[in-house]
């Protein structure tokens, strides 16, 4: 049987063959991985007993607040709990 170079279907004659790339290491899709990968931060999230809040604010007092946050050299999320 001759080999043919673009025939992958007989895996053993291309055993010692590098192919290009990254090998996949996951057999999901990536929108599926995000999704995954989401949910488990947020099992994380809650065992830690946190809880996620959203809030909109204008940009001004955001920039005081990121600026009070630079001054006692936290993060914005460390400084709000803080306060």
């Amino acid at each position: 049987m001759a080999k043919i170079a673009t025939d992958r279907t007989t895996i053993d004659l291309f055993a010692l063959e590098k192919r290009p790339g990254r090998p996949k290491t996951n057999p999901l899709p990536r929108e599926e991985q995000l999704k995954l990968n989401k949910r488990n931060q947020i099992k994380r999230d809650r065992v830690k007993g946190l809880k996620r809040i959203e809030c909109k604010v204008p940009e001004k007092l955001c920039e005081k607040l990121d600026q009070a946050a630079l001054e006692a050299n936290m993060t914005r999320s460390n400084f709000i709990e803080y306060l």
